[in-house]
């Protein structure tokens, strides 16, 4: 099981869906893929506080790694 809950993620997609109905199989998909997104934020994250030599995680961490994410493709 996933550490995204089910519920969290059907509502997101069922809000930003147009209301539509999800599958099972489509809300598992999508909690594997926020799980890999957040995996990989988090990575790109760290690594920005690690540069600037804090223990720390900011929002500017998350920032950067969502423009780093974003401008890959990922």
């Amino acid at each position: 099981m996933g550490e995204l809950p089910n519920a969290v993620v059907k509502r997101i997609i069922t809000k930003n869906g147009g209301g539509l109905r999800v599958s099972g199989t489509a809300i598992e998909k999508a909690v594997s893929a926020g799980e890999d997104y957040f995996s990989r934020l988090a990575s790109e994250a760290q690594g920005f506080a690690e540069a600037d030599k804090r223990k720390t995680i900011m929002d500017s961490d998350i920032d950067r790694a969502r423009a780093k994410l974003s401008q890959f493709g990922n």
